[in-house]
């Protein structure tokens, strides 16, 4: 894999997958038993058994993100005058203007003991300052420079913002944990209570259940908040967010991954991977979305660098051309990036990407940026190819589309098909059904195999990995 303009096909991808242990290989058929998506009760045990056994926080500040190895790393990034490092501080010292100025002040203070930055910082939180999440961040970073009326200011906002309504969205309960975690030397009590409450009416009962139900998705910007969330309650908790539903967190590198679209978008400061956006057809690429999905992506290897998933994302992340050196990404690219951890190729991932949890599909024709992709997410179909994008309504008749990896039929109406023929390497062929009705069964019938009965997700998606080249396939409802 030395060559990484080589073209992997699917039967080699899943050669190459046999060493990376715990990662599904397309080709191989699924376990007979396995659970209908979103209905395995043993996943809905695990928001019950695990939830913290004590909502206090026992961490020294800095709490949040900056805990010992992490701040010792970035002051080491600026002793050795790194890529990102200079990018930074040749941004701040020639006075460009920050998207985000109250957290990336608190950084340069934390970072090079610069006090100018650390009141700056304050002065912004103090004053001015209404996003929570910032204004968290200074309060922890700077609290030594605080004078006169400055703690009471921005403890106040901090107060009004964590005894408010109850948090709604991702965004939202992020920043009352950092409200929470921020408060809790002055005001134990309310912070447990505040953390308890994210974690049991927010986290378990809304966004878990949702993403159980499949009522739900993470799109890949809103991903950041979810992974800063995660940092915040594991650093000052003690409780892994990931355990409350590992199924999902486990396949969620590899969909995050392959949810944009191929050719990189070049913009002045950099290129942007873009993400996959149910409204690019109307507004375009959307840079900012752009920019938390990458500060998701990094903060991802951040929260487990070992485990398979996130070193495949780390090879994806560990490339020049894409380190963000505008005003806007620049802080969660020093913030999180380690240049010094070893990754995968993420020509390794296999091309096809199915999320039978919530009903999503990715596939792609090859790792090049010219490569056509197509995306099934949110209900919309999106295919992309020869730079642009098309929207198709999946529940209408199509021709079948073949993009190499594999074959997508659309069966709502139809009741056979026929699997291209492939080459005598590549005798099988990985088959998505998609336009079906969600969660029903349906008797599948193969050339020269027995029928039986598959459940589509709750997208309406039916997987057929490792079919015969050529044969042909009957799909009927159960009736």
């Amino acid at each position: 894999m030395g060559n990484q303009g080589e073209k992997i096909t699917r039967r080699t991808a899943s050669l190459v997958l046999l060493g990376i242990a715990g990662l599904p290989l397309f080709g191989q058929k699924k376990p007979a038993k396995e659970p209908a998506p979103g209905t395995d009760p043993s996943e809905k045990d695990n928001t019950e058994k695990h939830r913290p056994d004590s909502f206090t926080v026992y961490s020294e500040a800095p709490r949040l993100f900056l805990r010992p190895a992490r701040l010792k790393l970035l002051r080491r990034e600026r002793e050795r005058q790194s890529l990102r490092w200079e990018q930074f501080d040749g941004l701040w010292t020639g006075n460009a203007p920050f998207t985000e100025v109250g957290w990336t002040a608190a950084l340069r203070y934390q970072v090079a003991q610069d006090e100018a930055a650390g009141k700056k910082a304050v002065a912004w939180a103090a004053g001015p300052g209404t996003d929570i999440r910032q204004i968290a961040l200074v309060a922890d970073w700077c609290a030594p420079l605080f004078s006169g009326t400055d703690q009471a200011r921005i403890f106040a906002k901090l107060q009004r913002a964590l005894t408010g309504p109850a948090a709604k969205n991702l965004g939202e309960a992020r920043n009352k944990v950092f409200a929470a975690i921020v408060l809790s030397e002055k005001e134990p009590e309310l912070a447990e209570k505040q953390l308890a409450a994210v974690f049991d009416g927010f986290w378990t009962n809304n966004f878990i259940a949702s993403l159980q139900n499949a009522k739900a998705r993470v799109p890949n910007a809103d991903a950041s908040a979810m992974l800063e969330l995660m940092h915040a309650f594991r650093d000052n908790v003690g409780f892994d967010l990931r355990d409350t539903f590992p199924r999902w967190f486990k396949e969620y590198p590899l969909i995050h991954l392959m949810a944009h679209y191929p050719p990189p978008f070049p913009a002045a400061e950099n290129e942007y991977r873009i993400p996959a956006d149910v409204e690019i057809d109307k507004r375009g690429p959307d840079l900012n979305k752009a920019v938390f999905s990458r500060a998701a992506e990094l903060a991802m290897v951040a929260y487990d660098a070992n485990a398979p998933e996130t070193q495949l994302l780390q090879g994806f992340l560990m490339n020049d051309r894409f380190v963000m050196r505008g005003t806007a990404g620049i802080a969660h690219e020093f913030m999180w990036a380690n240049p010094y951890q070893p990754g995968l190729s993420y020509y390794h991932v296999p091309l096809a990407q199915h999320d039978s949890i919530g009903g999503q599909l990715f596939v792609r024709s090859a790792w090049e940026d010219d490569a056509s992709w197509i995306g099934f997410f949110e209900g919309q179909l999106q295919l992309f190819s020869d730079g642009s994008v098309t929207r198709l309504d999946p529940k209408l008749s199509h021709e079948p589309m073949d993009i190499e990896e594999a074959t997508i039929f659309f069966g709502r109406d139809a009741k056979q098909f026929r699997i291209p023929a492939r080459k005598t390497e590549e005798a099988l062929d990985d088959v998505f059904i998609v336009g079906l009705e969600p969660r029903r069964s349906y008797h599948v019938e193969v050339d020269g195999q027995e029928m039986v009965e598959e459940l589509a997700d709750p997208g309406g998606i039916i997987f057929l990995p490792g079919l015969p080249s050529g044969a042909g396939v009957r799909l009927g409802l159960r009736s």
